[in-house]
């Protein structure tokens, strides 16, 4: 198996192509919805503001929509790859007789679904000019605290599966780790506060776009992750698992 900081190193490197990947599709399908929102609230603000001057923006939105998108995409990447390295150290040779690449697929498909899926379902992404500054703080934290349900979910229902795998078997034991998976994580979404702060008139496509944009760029994040992270540790892993053979010396005849 390969050092910790090769991995390390290698799931930075995965991340920045992860980021970039995700800077693209970002460009390709989401600027469009927060344009239409930029300019919803724009409408918005000339209807209420009585000939007031607007405020000079700080950061221009051609900035944001460019090196600011790359720069938070690239950095997101990195550091994610970086701890998706050290989750497939973790998970690798715990979770099954998997390959390399088996292992890193599925350490991406849980960290999809349980770091961003399953806040996804709760609280979704909205775009600008739908949220109310007021409950920024509170919108934030309950995002984060779905994050930290949905991994440590996924860890439970890991040691469940891991549990019940010798009393079931493989496939029931499974499925009964992911259904309990998903009723925990049903329970305390339903127990939660629902916050819907989507002001009236607010176009309902565009929303739905910014949405399935926003979770598209994960799932093309996560899938990069996976997939390019598997590909880089599978043969250097396969290489240091077959010993060395020693190549018999001839007798000597002499």
């Amino acid at each position: 198996m390969m050092s910790a900081r090769t991995l390390l190193v290698r799931g930075m490197l995965v991340g920045l192509a992860a980021g970039a990947a995700a800077f693209v599709f970002a460009i390709l399908f989401g600027e469009g919805p927060v344009g239409q929102a930029i300019d919803f609230e724009s409408t918005q603000a000339a209807a209420h503001s009585h000939g007031e001057g607007d405020e000079p923006e700080l950061v221009s939105r051609a900035m944001q929509s460019t090196v600011g998108l790359a720069t938070a995409s690239l950095v997101y990447g990195v550091a994610l790859g970086g701890l998706f390295a050290l989750a497939f150290a973790v998970a690798y040779g715990r979770i099954g007789r998997f390959t390399p690449r088996a292992t890193a697929a599925l350490v991406a498909l849980g960290g999809f679904v349980a770091v961003a899926l399953v806040p996804f379902l709760k609280y979704p992404a909205n775009p600008p000019a739908t949220g109310d500054p007021d409950t920024l703080g509170q919108r934030t934290g309950l995002y984060f605290l779905m994050i930290v349900i949905g991994v440590a979910g996924a860890l439970l229902a890991l040691h469940l599966g891991r549990w019940l795998r010798p009393r079931l078997g493989v496939w029931n034991a499974t499925i009964a780790a992911v259904g309990g998976y998903a009723v925990l994580v049903a329970v305390i979404q339903l127990a939660l506060p629902t916050i819907s702060e989507v002001p009236d008139g607010f176009p309902a496509l565009v929303l739905w776009e910014f949405r399935l944009a926003s979770l598209g760029t994960q799932l093309v994040t996560w899938t990069v992750l996976g997939l390019l992270f598997g590909a880089l540790v599978d043969p250097g892993t396969k290489a240091r698992a077959v010993p060395a053979q020693r190549t018999p010396v001839a007798a000597d005849r002499s």
